[in-house]
């Protein structure tokens, strides 16, 4: 009877456990991870970094949703492209909440998301391409604004006009933009061409309005070796290592031996191609392009006389490395071909890094040489003819007069010997054979001259 008790009592309890809502328990539904990632800086290497790791943090941790807390007023168009690409191509579903402005770059990042949420006083747009002056580009690069404006839309079910209009103001849309200016969506405008799926003011709000209810939330936090290595792809940074390189080289070739400036070129060196590796622009290939150009330039200096094929191709293949060093290859080719415009940006810090380097080390050589500080580094005596400095031997003047024998064959230089001293010599007229006696007739230029006796 008890063995019998026992089959019922687990019985029971594996029906229980097989069915808790009878238990009178309930097995609780699973938390949705979402993902927050802030972009809230200017769209530049850093921002395509950012980004980045904060998709594969998302993936790691298994999310569900990633969020991206976006304002910026834009930045560089390579950039934004790197960002767009990586967006467009995350299989986790993207949710882009606008939190005040996604101007320029910023629209083309925010429409390549998956659905938009906006703070209220945000707007959307003004994507048109401008210099650095704030004047707009040529129109080849606002072409490719405006297609890369018109495939992200398509891609997202959007209209692609609308996002055309965004980038130039001759695109004339129906009851939308036909003012002749470039298109910006406020909020309600934003919602109503359905390029925003509403407004919020927090994320909690843009969560509920996504019908995300029962979640976890979780912020990405760079590292500090993030935060470093975001700090060392500032262009500003960027060129400035530029100037170091360039600098240093120069200072060393003026001063003999090897020193503080080498020193200071190769340390700016690794400061610049460290973190571009580490982002993954750098690539081997660019690298190795670098590294022959400067032992092609030292070739050209220490080894082969005279400065021709071997220093510019070194000069050449050194700008090379340094520009495609700072490209995503990927923004390279497009299918439409070869992509010029990513090129501009790093061939502009480089020439202006060249230029800067170059007044400045120049002027650095002239003046820091001169102060008390640096005064004791360089000669600074003149060395004076009335003081008896000379620049060649003064022996060879003493011999005028002398006799001697000819050593070797002067035909019409060779050597003789005076006062068992071998000395240069050259006949004043004819030959003198080897043994032949001579006399030193007079000195010039370094030079003894002799006749045979």
């Amino acid at each position: 009877m008890n063995g019998r008790k026992k089959h019922i009592i687990a019985g029971l309890l594996l029906w229980c456990m097989a069915f808790p809502a009878f238990a009178g328990d309930t097995v609780p539904a699973r938390r949705q991870v979402v993902y927050v990632v802030e972009l809230m800086q200017e769209i530049n290497a850093p921002a395509v970094r950012l980004v980045r790791k904060g998709l594969d943090a998302a993936t790691n941790a298994g999310a569900d949703y990633v969020l991206l807390r976006l304002n910026t007023y834009g930045g560089e168009l390579s950039a934004a492209d790197s960002i767009r690409n990586a967006l467009l191509h995350f299989p986790i579903p993207l949710i882009v909440f606008i939190d005040n402005q996604a101007a320029s770059a910023g629209a083309l990042i925010a429409i390549a998301c998956d659905s938009i949420y906006m703070r209220s006083g945000g707007s959307i747009g003004a994507a048109t391409v401008v210099q650095q002056t704030g004047e707009a580009a040529p129109d080849k690069y606002q072409s490719f604004m405006r297609a890369m404006m018109r495939a992200t839309a398509e891609a997202q079910g959007r209209d692609p006009r609308i996002a055309e209009a965004m980038v130039d103001p001759q695109v004339t849309v129906p009851n939308v933009s036909d003012s002749g200016k470039v298109l910006t969506f406020t909020v309600d405008e934003a919602i109503e061409h359905r390029y925003c799926e509403g407004k919020a003011e927090t994320i909690a709000e843009v969560l509920q309005q996504a019908r995300i209810s029962n979640y976890e939330l979780i912020t990405y936090r760079p590292t500090t070796l993030d935060q470093i290595i975001h700090f060392l792809l500032n262009p500003v940074l960027q060129g400035l290592f530029l100037m170091l390189i360039i600098g240093g080289i120069y200072f060393e070739l003026q001063s003999p031996g090897i020193g503080f400036p080498l020193a200071a070129a190769v340390t700016a060196a690794l400061f610049y191609f460290a973190p571009l590796y580490l982002e993954g622009l750098l690539q081997n290939w660019e690298l190795l392009v670098f590294v022959l150009g400067v032992l092609l330039i030292l070739l050209e200096i220490f080894i082969i006389p005279g400065f021709g094929v071997s220093g510019i191709s070194g000069i050449l293949l050194c700008a090379t490395g340094l520009i495609f060093a700072m490209v995503d290859n990927d923004l390279l080719r497009t299918t439409e071909g070869f992509n010029l415009a990513v090129l501009v940006r790093p061939m502009a810090i480089l020439a202006i890094a060249v230029f800067t380097g170059l007044t400045g080390a120049i002027y650095l050589t002239r003046r820091l040489y001169t102060t008390r500080l640096f005064g004791h580094v360089a000669l600074r005596t003149d060395l004076t003819g009335e003081e008896g400095y000379v620049g060649v031997a003064t022996a060879p003047a003493l011999t005028v007069g002398r006799e001697g024998v000819a050593q070797t064959a002067l035909r019409p230089s060779g050597k003789v010997e005076i006062n068992d001293e071998i000395y240069d010599a050259v006949a004043e007229y004819g030959m003198i054979g080897k043994g032949d006696a001579v006399r030193v007739t007079r000195y010039e230029t370094g030079q003894i001259y002799c006749v045979k006796i």
